[in-house]
């Protein structure tokens, strides 16, 4: 689930893949095609290379020299391999689904592959720990990330002292990195989602050599974004609809939230604090 491979948890048919790739150097096509198998891990087993490179929206001579990187001797290989890590009957699909449930469908497996990877909680417990520790906290999302790290802020700043939202693109991102880190900033954390900006992977390069621990939440361990990442936790997102979907990382922010609040002893005081003073303001229709 981590970036520096600290440790994966659950034993799932995506789980299992990701762990296939994991240790090789993988070109921006092959991670594609990875993401794909990941997302898709119950039905690879079955598809032929025309299928998985149609899946994937890359050519079919990618995908034989993807299953080649991989170690195989070929795309066939690969798939009998496969075959043996995943589930031995192709899922039922009886029900014919329209495009709007199928986008529903292809999120629910998204939620159930996070719940396989969050069998082993440690990942997750370390960033919420590192988070809770920086005073301040500086908090990245550009683009269609903007309002995941928006969220996140929101109700990190209720338990949390000092949260920095850098939601805006621009020459000013570094100063405000470097602002942070002399007023004893230790860790950064960023939603990083498809397409990724180039900004991104720039401000994140820029935030550890300046000395801060990057924690990212991202759509895949392959994305962009991963080698500029100390701690990389991911959460597919939904591509079946024109704009993706991203109901995974933003269950995985609550719950990186909740591990940050663990680690933030006065954090339930401060909840019960904003409760009286909003009572008192008559701020919520009960």
């Amino acid at each position: 689930m981590s970036a520096d491979r600290g440790g994966q948890g659950g034993d799932g048919p995506g789980v299992r893949l990701q762990a296939l790739f994991e240790g090789h150097r993988l070109t921006p096509t092959q991670r594609r095609i990875a993401h794909s198998m990941v997302r898709r891990a119950a039905d690879v087993p079955f598809l032929s290379s025309v299928e998985l490179a149609e899946l994937a929206g890359v050519s079919q001579p990618s995908v034989t020299r993807f299953a080649v990187a991989l170690g195989f001797d070929g795309y066939p290989a690969l798939r009998r391999h496969l075959r043996e890590v995943a589930p031995a009957e192709q899922p039922a699909g009886a029900v014919a689904l329209n495009e709007y449930q199928q986008a529903v469908e292809a999120e629910i497996e998204n939620l159930r592959h996070l719940a396989e990877v969050l069998a082993d909680p440690r990942p997750v417990q370390r960033a919420g720990r590192l988070l809770a520790a920086s005073r301040p906290l500086p908090m990245l999302g550009l683009r269609a990330a903007a309002s995941q790290a928006y969220g996140f802020a929101y109700f990190a700043a209720k338990v949390h002292p000092d949260v920095r939202l850098l939601h805006e693109g621009g020459t000013m991102l570094q100063d405000r990195i470097d602002a942070a880190v002399r007023a004893g900033a230790s860790a950064l954390l960023c939603f990083a989602l498809p397409r990724h900006p180039r900004e991104v992977v720039d401000t994140l390069g820029y935030a550890r050599s300046a000395g801060l621990t990057v924690v990212t939440v991202a759509d895949s361990a392959f994305a962009p974004v991963a080698k500029v990442s100390d701690l990389l936790l991911p959460a597919a997102v939904g591509t079946g609809l024109a704009f993706d979907t991203a109901c995974a990382p933003m269950l995985l922010g609550r719950v990186l939230l909740e591990a940050m609040c663990d680690d933030l002893p006065d954090a339930q005081a401060r909840l019960e604090e904003f409760d009286a003073r909003a009572a008192g303001r008559g701020l919520f229709v009960e």
